[in-house]
């Protein structure tokens, strides 16, 4: 282990890498059920339970490969999986395609999938070209120390936002910081959720015991701080449903099948690329599909792993992040193996930063959580009992930590200031690490130029911000 993850340099062990591993893990395993259910919802008359086990297995697959690349290739603690967003996204463009086309949902899924093969190929070739490398660069220092606490408040609006999202026979979703905290009084609240509302008192109550026992613990000094206080909100959750809403927490995993279901996804999603379905869109679509998909993710990446390494003291004195390189063929395989197993984008997870904060510095984290998320094809059910209100008090905990980077902000230069409080009112805002960086690109060339500072040291950071500019008025 030392050898291969160089342990004692990092300043680690391998107690600490394996808990910040499963720590990770438990903060992102929702994606295991949740992503199929995104890309396959549209499809429940056309492929149906099949369609959902074979998304579900690539899902575990692209997610575990990619890890593993992580881990040997880059030695880095970052953890990847399909990337929400760009799943949501991909399901509105497999529903358009379905439509323009009047193909099955299934061959309009398999024609989307060309697409992510598409953008996992030209991230390959822009990583070993250092495209992408050059792009990070091109991102001001400025900018990219303010990707850290933006990412931050993201993760807090995550944890009180939309991880736990509760329906009932008066509506839905309702959300915690919106139809809890938000409501005037208690009673509108329980008039307004019916009987969502006892969940949701049970869901605010873990959620917070979960954050102070995670405070409290890493206060003392107590390793595995994060995911100890997990396990101290899903066991007062799991009482909770016993005792007081009547439920069986565990009664899913009596009829839960635990047999990995390889059939359904060879023969719905492995290899079988829709060519021809996908050329009846036109190619000026399919480029801009393309390109949409590109951007996204590619900023929505860098982000992550610049922000994610900032917070675990991997930057230099220029922002940059050794083997960032490598990091990104991580990604760049991992969504094109996605694409042949059959799921969207896979992208490295703001969630790394929960094991990043337990103290995970090498691939031994990454690995970690690779093992558990290819253990999931045959424990799904296991995962899938963690509750929403546990990961909630992680992510908002890790949410709080990660806002001290604003410390390194100057925030006595406009050029830095600006774009960094836009990129931190509207990563939580428009959930997407990728415009929010896009606009902070846009104001920083904005204030620069204006202020008669424009050089050739930046002509690709402005070249970015036009990108962008273009992308965001044209609404692709």
């Amino acid at each position: 282990m030392e050898k291969i993850f160089k342990l004692k340099e990092n300043g680690t062990s391998v107690r600490t890498e394996i808990i910040a591993g499963l720590t990770t893990f438990m903060t992102m395993a929702y994606i295991i059920a949740l992503n199929p259910n995104l890309l396959t919802g549209w499809g429940a008359t056309d492929g149906g339970m099949a369609l959902w086990n074979a998304v579900f297995m690539a899902t575990c697959l692209a997610s575990g490969i990619a890890m593993i690349i992580m881990a040997f290739a880059a030695n880095k603690p970052f953890c990847l999986a399909p990337g929400m967003g760009l799943n949501s996204f991909m399901a509105v463009v497999v529903g358009n395609i379905a439509a323009i086309t009047g193909m099955t949902y299934v061959a309009s899924f398999q024609a989307a999938m060309v697409i992510v093969l598409a953008e996992g190929v030209v991230f390959l070739i822009l990583t070993i070209l250092n495209g992408r490398e050059k792009i990070v660069e091109a991102i001001p220092l400025g900018v990219r120390l303010g990707i850290a606490p933006a990412i931050g408040l993201m993760l807090m609006n995550i944890g009180l936002g939309s991880n736990v999202s509760l329906y009932s026979e008066t509506g839905g979703p309702f959300y915690a910081m919106r139809d809890f905290f938000g409501s005037l009084t208690a009673g509108y609240a329980q008039t307004t959720m019916g009987s969502a509302y006892p969940v949701m008192v049970l869901t605010v109550i873990t959620m917070f015991v979960g954050l102070f026992a995670i405070i409290l613990l890493q206060h003392k000094g107590v390793k595995g701080s994060v995911i100890l206080g997990m396990l101290i909100a899903s066991v007062l959750y799991w009482l909770g449903e016993a005792l007081f809403l009547g439920t069986n927490p565990f009664a899913a995993l009596a009829t839960a099948s635990w047999a990995p279901p390889f059939k359904d996804m060879i023969a719905l999603t492995f290899f079988k690329f829709n060519f021809a379905g996908l050329v009846q869109l036109g190619w000026f679509t399919l480029i801009t599909l393309i390109v949409t998909f590109c951007m996204i993710d590619m900023f929505d990446t860098i982000g992550t792993l610049v922000g994610t390494a900032s917070r675990a003291g991997m930057l230099d004195d220029e922002g940059k992040m050794p083997q960032m390189k490598q990091a990104m063929l991580a990604d760049a395989v991992g969504t094109c193996v996605g694409s042949a197993c059959g799921t969207s984008t896979v992208t490295t997870f703001i969630e790394s930063a929960s094991g990043v904060e337990e103290g995970g510095r090498t691939g031994l984290t990454a690995l970690t959580c690779a093992v558990m998320f290819l253990a999931c094809m045959f424990i799904a059910p296991i995962a899938a009992i963690i509750p929403g209100a546990a990961t909630s008090a992680a992510l908002i905990y890790v949410g709080i930590i990660m806002l001290e980077g604003l410390a390194k902000v100057n925030l006595t230069d406009i050029e830095q200031v600006v774009p960094v409080a836009l990129m931190i009112l509207a990563m939580p805002i428009s959930g997407s690490i990728g415009h929010a960086i896009g606009l902070g690109l846009i104001a920083f060339t904005v204030i620069n130029v204006c202020t008669g500072k424009a050089s050739k040291k930046y002509v690709l950071t402005y070249l970015l911000a036009a990108l962008f500019l273009v992308k965001f008025f044209l609404a692709v």
